[in-house]
């Protein structure tokens, strides 16, 4: 039986059976919950989170065939009002019949809160059973309501060894995939491939399929992949979904955890994936006021010099500027001492209110100020030992004596550690 060239070898290839889902064992394997669901035909509503071409869509098939149900498709992104109601008619004349009746709606987030409460009747009364894909977290695009029916089920992208047993797949299987062509892959063409496919089945087998018809002979080399795959081997980057905010996280992280390889390579993914380069260089600017701070005030200046170079060269030289910076942030010594003094002196701004400024430190233009004793004892402090007024006031009465900014032992901070307890030494002795 040839396969119809009409179908796309994604679809074609596409899971019959469970056995056949590459890469989702820690969902699948026996004795797992979903596992025991499936082969016993009885499913639960489910949410189904995971990346591109992790196979939630056919998950959700297969889920439908092993009860015996009937499987109605929805897609957040073309249904609305109508579509809903008519699913939910035909699946009501189905449960009369007592026929069961699992409802998938792909890209459920793009609902909006009203459509999604549209559902809960009718999971809540048992006329469909809910399966939902998405690629955002459900924790922030998903109803509470509708997250509490259901069960949430992590799928996570395919690494290549599960990308290899599908390439492979395709290649021998005569009936569905490619067999019929009697092709061969080269190991250097294959690891290209992987790597292009960046954990997306879809992905690897619409490139496979272009490549089938792209080479001039029985074995698919390099060439004929780079080919295949070229202006489509972006890495996975959703600007503004989890992949966004995780990616930033690690490249914050690891330069807070001064290890300057890592934070390179955070970077090279996200420019790679799209990521706007100046939104890191904001990041930079930030890191290193609150991680480097004072323990080497340099960090400051080379972040904004990092921007501005990039706002003068872009990409792709400017992209080395925000690299020299995330490499001398992750190799400075470190201090959060700022942020967190400046952290405590907005909280006793906002707990006690406007408090009134000490009357020796209140500008005195004027004859009556100074009659009220404005300025009054007010010491320079350039006239004292060391530039240092020992024992004045500088703070509200209410506040006297607070201490926000304790710098640390690392960096410059180490040598204002030392200059503070001298000053203190010697308001002590005033």
């Amino acid at each position: 039986m040839r396969p119809d060239p009409a179908v796309p070898l994604a679809e074609r290839m596409r899971p019959q059976s469970i056995d056949e889902l590459a890469g989702q064992g820690h969902l699948l394997a026996d004795g797992r919950a979903l596992a025991s669901s499936v082969a016993a035909g009885k499913p639960h509503s489910m949410i189904l989170w995971g990346p591109p071409g992790s196979g939630k869509t056919t998950l959700a098939r297969l889920v439908a065939s092993h009860a015996d149900a009937l499987l109605l498709n929805l897609s957040a992104v073309n249904a609305g009002v109508k579509e809903i109601r008519s699913a939910m008619e035909t699946a009501g004349a189905g449960r009369q019949r007592g026929q069961r009746t699992v409802l998938f709606v792909d890209e459920v987030h793009r609902f909006n809160k009203a459509q999604q409460d549209a559902f809960l009747p009718y999971v809540e009364d048992g006329t469909v059973t809910f399966v939902g894909a998405t690629t955002e977290n459900p924790s922030f695009e998903l109803n509470k309501a509708l997250l509490s029916r259901s069960r949430v089920y992590v799928l996570r992208q395919l690494d290549e060894q599960a990308l290899a047993v599908l390439l492979q797949r395709a290649l021998a299987d005569s009936d569905r995939g490619l067999g019929q062509l009697g092709l061969t892959i080269t190991e250097s063409a294959q690891q290209l491939l992987l790597r292009a496919a960046d954990g997306d089945a879809r992905r690897l087998l619409t490139a496979l399929e272009i490549a089938a018809d792209l080479c001039p002979s029985s074995c698919i080399d390099e060439q004929v992949i780079a080919e295949a795959v070229s202006g489509g081997g972006v890495r996975r980057f959703d600007k503004g979904g989890d992949d966004f905010y995780d990616q930033i996280s690690a490249l914050h992280k690891s330069i807070r955890g001064s290890d300057p390889d890592a934070g390179l390579y955070w970077l090279a993914r996200m420019l790679d994936s799209g990521c706007d380069p100046l939104y890191i260089a904001r990041r930079l600017i930030r890191f290193a006021s609150e991680d480097v701070g004072n323990a080497d005030p340099r960090a400051l200046q080379l972040a904004l010099d990092g921007a501005e170079a990039y706002e003068r060269l872009g990409s792709p030289e400017g992209d080395l500027a925000l690299a020299h910076a995330v490499a001398y942030l992750a190799a400075v010594p470190k201090s959060n001492r700022v942020y967190i003094a400046y952290q405590q002196a907005v909280e006793d701004v906002r707990e006690h209110g406007s408090l009134e400024v000490p009357v020796h430190l209140r500008n005195a233009p004027t004859g009556l100020m100074k009659e009220l004793g404005y300025g009054k004892e007010y010491r320079y402090a350039h006239n004292e030992p060391e530039a240092y007024a020992a024992g004045v006031q500088y703070m509200p009465d209410e506040l006297a004596g607070r201490r926000y900014y304790e710098p640390s032992d690392r960096g410059l901070e180490k040598r204002m550690l030392e200059r503070f307890a001298r000053l203190r030494a010697r308001d002590r002795d005033s």
